[in-house]
């Protein structure tokens, strides 16, 4: 069994239904102190740190278990990266921003021993934004709002968030917030998962 160092209800599921045995637990960063003092960092240097503080800092309180840390980020353009939206009108303003446009999720996944570093992945998608209407946008918000106010970018692919897209490359397990299958390949490595 392993640890999970999150409360996302998506990387749960993804591990859940992969058949992964695991243990939520929350690993309560600072992710928005973090974030700020690396301003300016390459935004895959900023998901693989938030990942990694979040593994470290559990895996020194369980000793024995490894622990599995992850984090997303969305960078609009060089240097310009999208936080939760927090708010509806949050999540308003962020989709208008989106709209039309093509942005990078980066999603970083790390696994620590005992305060130790054993393995991390760090993979990127790239995601198109349909013109869509305000209207859409209404119905969308009304619809999904405070579900996906957690979530970076504001949306879920596996549900209504499919339709803010024309074209989306990469792995859909990224997009939704770990990169699954290398997270999977990692634990048949190291005898957690039958090969």
């Amino acid at each position: 069994m392993i640890i999970l160092a999150s409360e996302s209800a998506s990387r749960k599921a993804m591990l859940t239904a992969a058949g992964v045995k695991f243990e939520a637990v929350p690993a309560r960063i600072d992710e928005a102190a973090i974030t700020e003092a690396m301003r300016g960092s390459p935004v895959r240097d900023v998901a693989d740190r938030l990942a990694e503080m979040k593994a470290l800092k559990l895996s020194r309180s369980r000793p024995g278990l490894m622990v599995l840390g992850s984090d997303s980020m969305l960078e609009l353009e060089r240097g310009v990266w999208l936080e939760k939206p927090g708010t509806l009108d949050g999540l308003r303003a962020q989709l208008r921003l989106l709209r039309g446009r093509v942005h990078r999720l980066v999603s970083a996944a790390m696994v620590a021993q005992d305060g130790q570093p054993l393995w991390r992945h760090v993979e990127v998608a790239t995601l198109t934004v349909r013109d869509f209407s305000e209207d859409w946008l209404e119905d969308y918000v009304a619809a999904c709002g405070e579900q996906v106010l957690s979530s970076v970018g504001g949306y879920h692919l596996e549900g209504l968030g499919a339709q803010l897209f024309t074209r989306i490359e990469g792995d859909q397990f990224v997009v939704r917030g770990l990169p699954l299958l290398a997270v999977l390949g990692w634990l048949r490595e190291a005898g957690e998962l039958r090969i």
